[in-house]
Protein backbone atom coordinates (compact mmCIF):
# COMPACT_ATOMS: atom_id res chain seq x y z
CA UNK A 1 0.00 0.00 0.00
CA UNK A 2 1.26 3.46 -0.87
CA UNK A 3 0.89 6.63 1.20
CA UNK A 4 -2.70 7.79 1.62
CA UNK A 5 -3.79 9.76 -1.48
CA UNK A 6 -5.99 12.86 -1.47
CA UNK A 7 -8.56 11.07 -3.72
CA UNK A 8 -9.35 7.51 -4.60
CA UNK A 9 -7.57 6.30 -7.75
CA UNK A 10 -9.54 6.70 -10.98
CA UNK A 11 -10.04 2.93 -11.30
CA UNK A 12 -11.39 2.80 -7.73
CA UNK A 13 -13.82 5.62 -8.50
CA UNK A 14 -14.98 4.05 -11.77
CA UNK A 15 -15.58 0.70 -10.07
CA UNK A 16 -17.43 2.39 -7.21
CA UNK A 17 -19.92 4.13 -9.51
CA UNK A 18 -20.31 1.13 -11.83
CA UNK A 19 -21.05 -1.06 -8.83
CA UNK A 20 -23.41 1.53 -7.34
CA UNK A 21 -25.55 1.45 -10.48
CA UNK A 22 -25.44 -2.37 -10.63
CA UNK A 23 -26.33 -2.72 -6.94
CA UNK A 24 -29.35 -0.43 -7.30
CA UNK A 25 -30.45 -2.46 -10.34
CA UNK A 26 -29.93 -5.68 -8.35
CA UNK A 27 -31.93 -4.47 -5.37
CA UNK A 28 -34.89 -3.40 -7.49
CA UNK A 29 -34.78 -6.55 -9.62
CA UNK A 30 -34.72 -8.58 -6.42
CA UNK A 31 -37.85 -6.83 -5.18
CA UNK A 32 -39.47 -7.38 -8.58
CA UNK A 33 -38.59 -11.07 -8.57
CA UNK A 34 -40.16 -11.81 -5.21
CA UNK A 35 -43.31 -9.87 -6.06
CA UNK A 36 -44.19 -11.47 -9.39
CA UNK A 37 -44.97 -14.79 -10.98
CA UNK A 38 -45.50 -13.14 -14.37
CA UNK A 39 -43.50 -14.17 -17.44
CA UNK A 40 -41.06 -11.36 -16.52
CA UNK A 41 -39.75 -13.52 -13.66
CA UNK A 42 -37.35 -15.66 -15.72
CA UNK A 43 -35.57 -12.77 -17.47
CA UNK A 44 -35.33 -10.96 -14.12
CA UNK A 45 -33.71 -13.94 -12.44
CA UNK A 46 -31.23 -14.34 -15.33
CA UNK A 47 -30.20 -10.68 -15.01
CA UNK A 48 -30.08 -10.96 -11.21
CA UNK A 49 -27.84 -14.05 -11.26
CA UNK A 50 -25.50 -12.66 -13.93
CA UNK A 51 -25.16 -9.26 -12.23
CA UNK A 52 -24.68 -10.93 -8.84
CA UNK A 53 -21.74 -13.00 -10.08
CA UNK A 54 -20.28 -9.98 -11.90
CA UNK A 55 -20.60 -7.89 -8.74
CA UNK A 56 -18.83 -10.56 -6.72
CA UNK A 57 -15.83 -10.34 -9.04
CA UNK A 58 -15.96 -6.52 -9.07
CA UNK A 59 -16.02 -6.26 -5.26
CA UNK A 60 -13.03 -8.59 -4.99
CA UNK A 61 -11.24 -6.36 -7.50
CA UNK A 62 -12.21 -3.29 -5.44
CA UNK A 63 -10.84 -4.85 -2.28
CA UNK A 64 -7.55 -5.61 -4.00
CA UNK A 65 -7.35 -2.03 -5.28
CA UNK A 66 -8.20 -0.70 -1.83
CA UNK A 67 -5.37 -2.72 -0.33
CA UNK A 68 -2.98 -1.54 -3.03
CA UNK A 69 -3.91 2.15 -3.28
CA UNK A 70 -5.34 2.73 0.16
CA UNK A 71 -7.98 5.30 0.91
CA UNK A 72 -7.81 9.03 1.51
CA UNK A 73 -8.12 10.04 5.15
CA UNK A 74 -11.32 11.48 6.52
CA UNK A 75 -11.25 15.12 7.64
CA UNK A 76 -9.46 15.57 10.94
CA UNK A 77 -12.36 17.55 12.40
CA UNK A 78 -14.87 14.69 12.03
CA UNK A 79 -15.94 13.35 15.43
CA UNK A 80 -14.38 10.02 16.38
CA UNK A 81 -17.80 8.34 16.54
CA UNK A 82 -18.49 9.43 12.94
CA UNK A 83 -15.15 8.02 11.78
CA UNK A 84 -15.85 4.72 13.55
CA UNK A 85 -19.35 4.63 12.04
CA UNK A 86 -17.93 5.27 8.58
CA UNK A 87 -15.37 2.48 8.97
CA UNK A 88 -17.96 0.01 10.28
CA UNK A 89 -20.51 0.86 7.60
CA UNK A 90 -17.91 0.42 4.85
CA UNK A 91 -16.89 -2.94 6.29
CA UNK A 92 -20.55 -3.98 6.40
CA UNK A 93 -21.05 -2.85 2.79
CA UNK A 94 -18.05 -4.87 1.61
CA UNK A 95 -19.18 -7.89 3.63
CA UNK A 96 -22.69 -7.76 2.17
CA UNK A 97 -21.35 -7.22 -1.36
CA UNK A 98 -19.50 -10.52 -0.94
CA UNK A 99 -22.04 -12.46 1.12
CA UNK A 100 -25.16 -11.65 -0.93
CA UNK A 101 -23.98 -13.27 -4.20
CA UNK A 102 -22.59 -16.25 -2.29
CA UNK A 103 -25.92 -16.72 -0.50
CA UNK A 104 -27.75 -16.45 -3.82
CA UNK A 105 -25.52 -19.04 -5.46
CA UNK A 106 -25.72 -21.35 -2.46
CA UNK A 107 -29.50 -21.02 -2.39
CA UNK A 108 -29.77 -22.05 -6.05
CA UNK A 109 -27.33 -24.93 -5.63
CA UNK A 110 -29.17 -26.21 -2.54
CA UNK A 111 -32.42 -26.16 -4.55
CA UNK A 112 -30.68 -28.11 -7.36
CA UNK A 113 -31.31 -25.24 -9.80
CA UNK A 114 -28.63 -24.91 -12.46
CA UNK A 115 -26.82 -21.59 -12.27
CA UNK A 116 -26.74 -20.48 -15.90
CA UNK A 117 -25.66 -16.91 -16.65
CA UNK A 118 -25.93 -14.82 -19.80
CA UNK A 119 -24.00 -16.38 -22.62
CA UNK A 120 -24.82 -19.87 -21.38
CA UNK A 121 -22.06 -19.82 -18.76
CA UNK A 122 -22.88 -22.46 -16.17
CA UNK A 123 -21.45 -22.47 -12.67
CA UNK A 124 -21.25 -26.00 -11.28
CA UNK A 125 -22.98 -26.68 -7.98
CA UNK A 126 -20.76 -26.57 -4.92
CA UNK A 127 -23.50 -27.62 -2.49
CA UNK A 128 -25.64 -30.75 -2.47
CA UNK A 129 -29.41 -30.47 -2.84
CA UNK A 130 -31.05 -29.79 0.53
CA UNK A 131 -34.46 -28.29 1.16
CA UNK A 132 -33.45 -27.18 4.66
CA UNK A 133 -30.26 -25.46 3.49
CA UNK A 134 -32.17 -23.87 0.59
CA UNK A 135 -34.75 -22.41 2.98
CA UNK A 136 -32.06 -21.14 5.34
CA UNK A 137 -30.08 -19.51 2.51
CA UNK A 138 -33.23 -18.09 0.87
CA UNK A 139 -34.27 -16.44 4.13
CA UNK A 140 -30.76 -15.09 4.73
CA UNK A 141 -30.56 -13.71 1.17
CA UNK A 142 -34.05 -12.18 1.44
CA UNK A 143 -33.64 -10.49 4.82
CA UNK A 144 -30.04 -9.43 4.34
CA UNK A 145 -31.18 -7.88 1.05
CA UNK A 146 -33.32 -5.45 3.05
CA UNK A 147 -30.44 -4.75 5.42
CA UNK A 148 -28.18 -4.18 2.42
CA UNK A 149 -30.71 -1.78 0.90
CA UNK A 150 -30.93 0.15 4.18
CA UNK A 151 -27.14 0.33 4.39
CA UNK A 152 -26.90 1.54 0.78
CA UNK A 153 -29.43 4.28 1.57
CA UNK A 154 -27.43 5.26 4.66
CA UNK A 155 -24.26 5.38 2.53
CA UNK A 156 -26.03 7.54 -0.05
CA UNK A 157 -27.33 9.88 2.68
CA UNK A 158 -23.84 10.19 4.18
CA UNK A 159 -22.39 11.01 0.75
CA UNK A 160 -25.01 13.68 0.18
CA UNK A 161 -24.46 15.05 3.69
CA UNK A 162 -20.74 15.46 2.97
CA UNK A 163 -21.36 16.91 -0.51
CA UNK A 164 -24.22 19.30 0.23
CA UNK A 165 -24.18 20.11 3.95
CA UNK A 166 -20.72 19.65 5.35
CA UNK A 167 -18.85 20.41 2.08
CA UNK A 168 -15.72 18.90 3.55
CA UNK A 169 -14.29 17.21 0.43
CA UNK A 170 -15.25 13.65 1.43
CA UNK A 171 -17.66 13.25 -1.50
CA UNK A 172 -15.12 14.67 -3.96
CA UNK A 173 -12.64 11.94 -2.98
CA UNK A 174 -14.93 9.37 -4.65
CA UNK A 175 -16.61 11.61 -7.24
CA UNK A 176 -15.65 11.03 -10.86
CA UNK A 177 -15.21 14.77 -11.31
CA UNK A 178 -14.53 17.56 -8.88
CA UNK A 179 -17.64 19.59 -8.15
CA UNK A 180 -17.62 23.07 -9.69
CA UNK A 181 -16.74 25.91 -7.37
CA UNK A 182 -15.06 23.61 -4.87
CA UNK A 183 -11.44 23.42 -3.93
CA UNK A 184 -9.66 20.38 -2.65
CA UNK A 185 -9.60 20.25 1.17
Amino acid sequence: MTNAPDRFALLQRLLHWLMAVCIFVMLFIGVGMVSTVAPKYLPLILIHKTLGVALLFLVLMRLALRLYYGAPPLPADLPRATKVGAALSHQALYALMIVMPLLGLGMLWAAAYPVVLYGGIQIPALLPQSDGVHTLLWNAHFYLGFAFFALVLLHLAAGLFHALIRRDGVFEKMALFRLPGRTAP
